[in-house]
């Protein structure tokens, strides 16, 4: 994990040493110096911190509403799952495609009173309704920017994104309709892994607990899309208001510098830079993310302010990215101390 950690953080710092090393000159300087000293750019930065914050609050309570359809009795609270949402952002940003996120969020739902197929049910869920916003805006980005850049240059790695999506969403489509199947299959991978355990009582159980939660996993998503339709669209209208949120930060960030906003074209380039941190190439999208947003915005900024683009790059990076992974590893230490205690004090006492 410290070489995820390192790989991903230098990456990052070293795309953006290379971005500023290309774009700045003698008047990036002293434009920052006069644009620094006003009450703009403390109000901007600070609304582009709010806004951050404000995702994760709203993230918080989309994952309330979809535990609680499941399980009412688990009676998650929105601070609770606020919690938990920032926690998973430090293995997300060290994971590709953000994906360690996923399994922190579903032990911890799992410890606070849902079933391990019912947590997650609740967190593949949530990627579905990503998936979905995210297919549905893809058009909309496309259009913005047919006539601001070469669609051709960013083509290949936004098809294979979108097929990825589409490819998840038919997973979902196809494990809903043939459970059977998919339980089966994992049933047969799972046997084929107990073969290298040891202990082969534990091997028969650890099988069995497999069709046990795939089951639970069924039902939970199969009642999303029955009696659960209202808190599953409920969460889909809090991805669209969490997602629109988060879209603002670079238009902020702009504010900040004195350009301006590009509300509807930054809305459009966040859509498309999006889907190329879903790709799973460097941890955390590490690089990845600092490029795309450099060529989406260079289009946007033009020539006459491409000595201010690093910058944004910089502030933004350092509001979605490292804000995420300090507040993150705060979180997550502070839970998984308490869970560790908890967990020796139940071996503990099963051994006594």
């Amino acid at each position: 994990m410290r070489l995820s950690i390192f790989f991903s953080v230098a990456l990052s710092l070293s795309i953006i040493v290379l971005i500023l090393y290309f774009t700045i000159n003698a008047n990036t300087l002293s434009y920052l110096t006069k644009v620094s000293m006003r009450y703009e750019f403390f109000a901007f930065f600070g609304a582009a911190v709010l806004l951050n914050l404000l995702s994760w609050m709203i993230w918080g309570a989309r994952l309330k509403i979809l535990s609680n359809a499941i399980r009412p009795a688990a009676k998650i609270k929105w601070w609770e799952s606020t919690k938990i949402v920032i926690a998973n952002l430090f293995l997300a940003g060290i994971t590709p495609s953000v994906a360690g996120g996923e399994p922190v969020r579903i032990y911890l739902l799992n410890r606070d009173g849902l079933k391990m197929g019912e947590a997650t049910a609740a967190v593949l869920g949530e990627r579905l309704i990503d998936a979905i916003f995210i297919l549905t805006i893809i058009p909309f980005a496309f259009f913005i920017f047919k006539d601001k850049v070469n669609v051709a240059l960013i083509s290949y790695g936004l098809t294979i994104g979108i097929i990825v999506f589409v490819f998840a969403i038919f997973l979902f489509a196809f494990a809903i309709k043939y459970p059977q199947k998919i339980k089966a299959f994992l049933v047969f991978i799972s046997k084929k892994l107990s073969r290298f355990s040891k202990k082969k009582d534990r091997g028969a159980a650890f099988i069995d607990w497999i069709g046990c939660e795939f089951d639970n996993f069924h039902k939970s998503m199969v009642f999303y899309l029955t009696g659960g339709r209202k808190e599953f669209f409920l969460a889909a209208g809090l991805t669209v208001l969490m997602w629109a949120v988060g879209f603002m930060i670079p238009s902020m960030l702009l504010l900040a510098l004195g350009l301006p906003p590009f509300w509807v074209e930054s809305f459009a380039a966040q859509a498309l830079l999006l889907i190329i941190i879903m790709l799973p190439t460097t941890p955390g999208s590490s690089g990845v993310a600092e490029l795309g947003m450099a060529g989406l915005y260079g289009v946007l900024l033009g020539a006459s302010n491409q000595y201010l683009l690093g910058v944004l790059v910089l502030l933004f990076r350092l509001i979605t990215y490292d804000m995420n992974m300090i507040c993150g590893a705060v979180f997550q230490f502070r839970i998984f101390k308490s869970i560790t205690s908890f967990s020796l004090d139940t071996i503990n006492k099963k051994d006594g």
